[in-house]
């Protein structure tokens, strides 16, 4: 990103944290000045005519949130822990959305302001499953979606197979057609997800991994830019809004399997 656009963007959340007009500084605003935000996964624009699939993460619907309160548009970059950092030093991410164990090595040199959302892999599956432990999860078919954090852990941990699908939809419709063992995703959405009663037959969980902490990561030493992402955080751990998401997130997936769903549950 232009060291200018950096600094525009750097003037907003100045203008925005010390209560100064918004409409005089948009006055002289770059038509291409945007807010640059590193995510694990680049979710691919709508296609008319295609079947609509919730993303496994919503580092998007936060990002996508924080170009709203800028005011300015918003573009994704990928960010993995290798070049996270190497984004954000070089000025072409001015924030990275990344989830981290506390140990996180990567994250030196960097200022961190936790989201207040964390999550681990968990697996689902029927409830009269054979499955009772992680360790029987070998050999047996689990389902994943693409891009999502936990591809390739149930091999490296467990031995699975590992069977890989668009989107969190398509992985659940698998699993309730008999051609997954279990499906692994999100703890924190799946929970939300097995609340609804069409899902109780396929409520059982087996927790399959270590639980980490979705964080915002931005360059040291800017002050402001750390004030707002906090003032953000802040707003984001008031009135329900991850209550808001979660329900969203689930109540979005279970309509997708229902729509797709042309064959009854396996038996």
């Amino acid at each position: 990103m232009p060291v200018k656009q950096s600094f525009l963007l750097g003037t907003l959340i100045a203008a925005i944290l010390g209560c100064a007009s918004f409409t005089a500084w948009a006055a002289g605003l770059p038509e291409r000045a945007k807010l640059a935000v590193g995510v694990s996964r680049i979710v691919p624009p709508y296609v008319a005519g295609a079947k609509y699939r919730t993303s496994e993460s919503i580092e998007t619907i936060l990002a996508k949130d924080i170009a709203a309160r800028l005011k300015v548009p918003l573009t994704t970059l990928r960010a993995t822990p290798a070049n996270r950092m190497q984004l954000l030093a070089s000025g072409k991410a001015d924030v990275v959305l990344a989830a981290i164990a506390d140990t996180d090595p990567f994250l030196r040199n960097a200022a961190v302001v936790p989201t207040g959302y964390s999550a681990a892999p968990l697996a689902i599956l029927r409830t009269d499953t054979d499955i009772k432990q992680p360790e029987q999860l070998k050999g047996r078919t689990v389902c994943l979606s693409e891009g999502g954090a936990y591809v390739g852990t149930m091999v490296a941990s467990y031995g699975a197979l590992e069977k890989i699908t668009k989107a969190p939809a398509d992985s659940l419709l698998a699993l309730r057609s008999g051609a997954c063992d279990a499906a692994v995703h999100d703890e924190t959405m799946l929970i939300e997800l097995i609340k609804l009663p069409e899902w109780k037959k396929f409520s059982a969980r087996l927790k399959v991994g270590p639980r980490t902490t979705l964080v915002l990561i931005a360059p040291a030493g800017n002050a402001d830019t750390l004030a707002f992402l906090k003032k953000t955080a802040q707003a984001w751990a008031e009135k329900g809004y991850w209550t808001q998401i979660k329900k969203k997130w689930a109540s979005d997936v279970a309509f997708e399997v229902y729509l797709d769903q042309n064959v009854p549950d396996c038996h």
